[in-house]
């Protein structure tokens, strides 16, 4: 027998539909899904918890609860980030433990956890949080292909996880590419090793091999696979739910789950994809082989797409690919799962715009110091050298990088009793991870992009323009086709809302000018930072001012960070190339720069 792990309230929807399902289009449909008798069902983590907070103005400790009550007889799991928890970076013990404790006193009874380099030492705490909880622990590794990440590799670490006191296990395959060979070796290296814990494993559709991987694993006496009903699964998503129930009936890895049931709750998440039709993607829908080349996961791949054409270097996508791979051999052969894939993809973009190293973000510098754990090979000391400079030994870290972090839960609880909200741990909890987007949650600023009544979408709604857009980018008249002739035209002004693309995702933008001079009796133009001025220092790409590091009439020397801007989700620092006094600042802190933009004039 074969047991189903489903991923259709979190993982599925994450892959095929920006993680924007609502709960209240899960709510419906919860009682049937709890009658399947799944081994468990993922409903929390990975980017749900930034995604309800930033974009649906849903709270996910309520989305939590409210499952579980809706599921008493089905074990709800979460994706946990190791260390990470639920964001891009290290968070102390105190945090780590904190946060279990709130999952599993609100619904969570299983959790899988993974560390991005598949360093045991970052998935200690959590787990013994777990175990201390009466939770469920799925201790995971993520799976890549290189020298070093052997059938040997995989085993043996699985062992250690066993010994540290897993429930389960579980191969997370994120980037769809594990062979159908290589995952029935794995399996069965771990039976013929004497490993008793159930195994899981973890795929997507992207390569086109995971039927055959699937079967294979069956085979070799997997416990549990990971599946998707099918309305929204295949692609870039796991596959789908029946059609593995419907394989292994009469076989013996018969599911035992009622077939009829499933086609029931198909007919239900049907309607769910056309609800949420702004937000299907043609790209998420393909097969791509060349995965098991690069081993770029699908999301990366399409973000390096648009960082590029953000960059204005559309051209250069083939030679990034090249430098990618290139980089993450360099790194240690890193598997290139979140963070560590923006770490590596980052970087091979900055080599290829800017030439090699010549341009090194911070977070490259931090994982090279070891402040995401220790890379799975050693990293070549001519890189180390050129990343971290000439001493760059006495920059490495050998300790568990969280053991360098402060206690911060009781800083956070007392900086949001400062602000006007409700103080619960689960409020400082939203805050501790996500200050600046959970603070605005918090007070009831945040706006919701859509609610489950609006869906789907009208035509003219700025989602689906932005869908069409990116799957039609021919059709240039369409919009101005469907609106009345009398506002097809008008008297010419200039504009001050504007639509973004970022990753994907439309954003309106409005401007406010603040200044500037009239043209004709038109509204006031914002005015811009030159393009030259003597002592200029400009930015060498396009992304967001984080923190002004000088003050008009500081005095800087030549190589000093003077600016730090975020770029590609990557934090980078600008270097002042000259010496002298600060004359001028044209930017802000929040403020949005392209490529060549004057920063600060030092004279």
């Amino acid at each position: 027998m074969v047991q189903l792990h489903e991923m259709i309230f979190r993982d599925a929807h994450q892959s095929m539909i920006a993680t924007r399902m609502r709960t209240d289009d899960m709510l419906p449909i919860a009682d049937k899904i709890d009658q399947v008798g799944f081994f468990s069902l993922e409903v929390w983590g990975g980017a749900t918890f930034d995604v309800c907070i930033r974009y649906l103005n849903e709270d996910p400790w309520e989305r939590l609860r409210a499952l579980k009550k809706a599921m008493p007889n089905t074990p709800l799991q979460m994706l946990e980030r190791a260390m990470n928890i639920v964001a891009y970076w290290n968070f102390p013990d105190d945090v780590v433990k904190k946060f279990v404790y709130l999952a599993k006193k609100n619904g969570c009874d299983n959790f899988r956890i993974f560390d991005a380099l598949n360093d045991l030492r970052n998935m200690e705490t959590p787990m013994k949080a777990v175990k201390d909880n009466g939770g469920h622990v799925q201790a995971c590794l993520s799976y890549t292909i290189s020298p070093i990440h052997t059938v040997d590799y995989f085993v043996t670490k699985f062992q250690k996880l066993e010994k540290m006191g897993a429930d389960s296990l579980c191969i997370k395959d994120m980037a769809g590419m594990i062979s159908p060979k290589r995952v029935y070796d794995i399996v069965k290296g771990c039976k013929d090793a004497g490993i008793t814990l159930p195994i899981n494993l973890h795929s997507h559709c992207t390569s086109g091999m995971t039927g055959m991987a699937y079967q294979r694993a069956a085979e070799a006496g997997i416990d549990i696979l990971d599946t998707a009903m099918s309305p929204i699964s295949g692609g870039t998503a796991a596959p789908a739910t029946e059609s593995v129930v419907a394989a292994f009936q009469d076989t013996p890895w018969d599911t035992g789950y009622n077939l009829e049931l499933l086609i029931d709750l198909r007919k239900y998440f049907l309607k769910v994809w056309d609800k949420y039709r702004h937000l299907h993607r043609f790209n998420a829908l393909k097969i791509d082989p060349s995965v098991t080349v690069h081993q770029i996961p699908g999301g990366m791949l399409s973000n390096l797409i648009f960082q590029l054409e953000e960059q204005g270097a559309p051209g250069k996508y083939r030679e990034i690919l090249d430098e990618t791979a290139k980089v993450r051999k360099e790194l240690g052969y890193p598997p290139l799962v979140t963070p560590s894939s923006q770490v590596v993809g980052v970087q091979a973009v900055m080599n290829v715009l800017h030439g090699r190293y010549k341009v090194i973000t911070k977070e490259t510098k931090d994982y090279c110091r070891g402040m995401y754990g220790k890379p799975p090979a050693p990293i070549e000391p001519e890189i180390m050298k050129k990343i971290l400079g000439p001493k760059w030994k006495e920059e490495v870290i050998d300790c568990r990088p969280s053991d360098l972090l402060e206690p911060m839960w009781e800083k956070r609880k007392s900086e949001l009793k400062e602000h006007d909200v409700k103080i619960t741990d689960e409020n400082i909890m939203t805050y501790a991870i996500y200050p600046q987007v959970g603070l605005k949650f918090l007070k009831g600023e945040a706006i919701a992009e859509f609610t489950s009544e609006q869906l789907p979408l009208s035509i003219d709604h700025r989602l689906i323009r932005a869908m069409v857009k990116q799957s039609f980018p021919e059709v240039k008249q369409l919009w101005l086709e469907t609106l009345p002739p009398e506002k097809r035209a008008g008297p010419a002004q200039i504009p001050t809302e504007f639509e973004v693309e970022v990753d994907g995702e439309p954003f309106n933008v409005k401007v406010i000018p603040s200044g500037g001079y009239l043209v004709g009796g038109c509204t006031p133009t914002v005015t811009e930072p030159p393009k030259d001025i003597e002592g200029g220092v400009k930015s060498n790409m396009q992304g967001t001012i984080l923190k002004l590091k000088v003050k008009k009439g500081d005095t800087v020397k030549k190589g000093d960070v003077i600016v730090t801007i975020e770029a590609m989700k990557m934090e980078q620092e600008i270097n002042t190339d000259k010496a002298g006094e600060v004359k001028q600042i044209f930017v802000k802190e929040g403020d949005s720069v392209a490529n060549g933009d004057i920063l600060i004039q030092v004279q």
